[in-house]
């Protein structure tokens, strides 16, 4: 596939750090050639320096030849045009917009976007995005990641397995007799870096990164059984302001969670106490002692470190886990960060490309999918719906000639749920699938569902 991301910055890079794991032909286009220059050091990409909104430098990037556009860029007006003179003047089939502001995301403004007003087939907020992903983190304290399917009926949840589970050693196909009520659909195991498709006689093991399907109302039921239970997350101290502090502290004050932010700018700081009406702001540094008391990190549930810098975002978890805060969460931009601090300390890393990507994937992939998310290195998972004029109706699932680095999780049939269904299942019109696939078997998969 051709692809063009306009904008070479955090979020850019996020996208073109996937987009690389595929074969696709990506140009990356940005008016900060020392961007541009790093980004093209990392990965095989075309960089063009200047403005993705400028049709002349479209036109370098052979828009007429792309399949699409991502405007990345940090302003959304830049952004909005540039996928007008997309869709105007290059005929380019499929526009993604990042749009930040909540303004243009407003249901009053619902009309804004379409081939008949301006042309964004999705308009994604990365900020948006990934205060929504911490916000349910914090719902559901041990839980490293959450991604809701079916219309938020089945819950995808990631975790690492405790040393004192009490599932341990146990064969998968013996759950249910632990437990006749545990009903999941265990998706892929990560052990010592390495993924796999568990057997119905593989056992978790200390350690193991497990992601799994559960309906929502039994997800309490998987936190008991896995021995994940912690204490409520009522109060949450946020290091970094923004717009992702912005939309987390917003939606914490809904919960009638406390909620304090620490920001250095003096500015960013006014901005946020004006705008939040429940929630304390201090400026100064995240590292100070006397700024963190009186922001009262002493009684802190968790703390949450979202600031513009990786290793800021880390040292901060780790000061916080070293005050005496249960649960600490860094947000950061690289796999290999993500990878490296895996036997550092209890810190949950919260990684910003794997939650955008999550919400481009649609776009991303040739299947028509209802919802999707990526297990970073590990896979994706796709919600795909089956109508009648798909040649799978009638077939098994056996018949689909699946890779093997994949699996059917679950089936939502007349709005009854099955976890794990029979491969001799015959697919009807109106079937809804949850699909799990390995990166490497990406493209076999887009074949049989295409």
């Amino acid at each position: 596939m051709k692809i063009i991301v306009g904008g070479a910055g955090s979020v850019g890079k996020s996208i073109v750090a996937y987009l690389s794991q595929g074969n696709n032909d990506v140009t990356v286009i940005d008016n900060d050639e020392r961007l541009l220059n790093d980004i093209a050091r990392e990965w095989d990409i075309m960089p063009i320096l200047g403005s993705v909104s400028h049709p002349d430098i479209l036109q370098k990037a052979e828009a007429s030849k792309t399949n699409l556009l991502i405007a990345a860029t940090d302003s959304d007006e830049m952004n909005m045009v540039s996928c007008q003179a997309a869709y105007t003047l290059f005929n380019i089939p499929r526009r993604v917009a990042r749009i930040s502001s909540r303004v243009y995301h407003k249901a009053s403004w619902g009309d804004l976007f379409g081939d008949r007003a301006i042309p964004v087939d999705l308009a994604f907020s990365p900020e948006y995005e990934i205060a929504r992903a911490i916000r349910r983190i914090l719902q559901y304290p041990g839980m490293s990641n959450l991604h809701p399917f079916s219309g938020k009926k089945i819950m995808l949840l990631s975790f690492r397995c405790p040393k004192k589970m009490p599932l341990l050693q146990i064969p998968l196909d013996h759950l249910e007799r632990v437990d006749p009520d545990l009903h999941i659909s265990v998706i892929n195991i990560i052990r010592n870096g390495q993924s796999f498709i568990p057997n119905e006689d593989d056992t978790f093991h200390i350690g193991d990164e497990v992601n799994l399907l559960v309906c929502v109302d039994e997800i309490e039921n998987v936190i008991h059984n896995f021995g994940l239970e912690q204490k409520d997350n009522e109060r949450v101290l946020i290091f970094g302001g923004g717009s992702i502090a912005a939309y987390l502290a917003e939606s914490l004050e809904e919960d009638n969670v406390i909620c304090r932010i620490i920001d250095e700018n003096p500015q960013t700081a006014e901005q946020l106490a004006g705008y939040l009406n429940n929630t304390a702001v201090f400026n100064g540094s995240i590292m100070s002692d006397a700024v963190l008391s009186q922001a009262g990190i002493a009684d802190t549930d968790a703390a949450v470190a979202i600031t513009s810098e990786d290793k800021d975002n880390i040292m901060a978890a780790m000061i916080a886990r070293k005050n005496g805060v249960e649960n600490t969460f860094a947000l950061v931009n690289s796999r290999l960060a993500n990878t490296q601090m895996i036997n550092v300390g209890d810190n949950v890393l919260i990684d910003q490309t794997t939650i955008t990507i999550s919400s481009l994937l649609k776009e991303l992939r040739r299947v028509r999918l209802i919802n999707a998310c990526t297990l970073g290195l590990s896979g994706e998972v796709w919600e795909i719906e089956i109508d009648n004029n798909s040649s799978l109706v009638g077939s098994t699932f056996a018949q689909l000639d699946l890779p093997k680095e994949s699996k059917i999780c679950a089936l939502i049939r007349k709005n009854e749920i099955f976890l794990d269904p029979n491969y001799n299942e015959h697919i009807q019109d109106g079937d809804v699938i949850i699909f799990y696939v390995a990166p490497s078997s990406i493209k076999k998969a887009e074949k049989i569902f295409i």
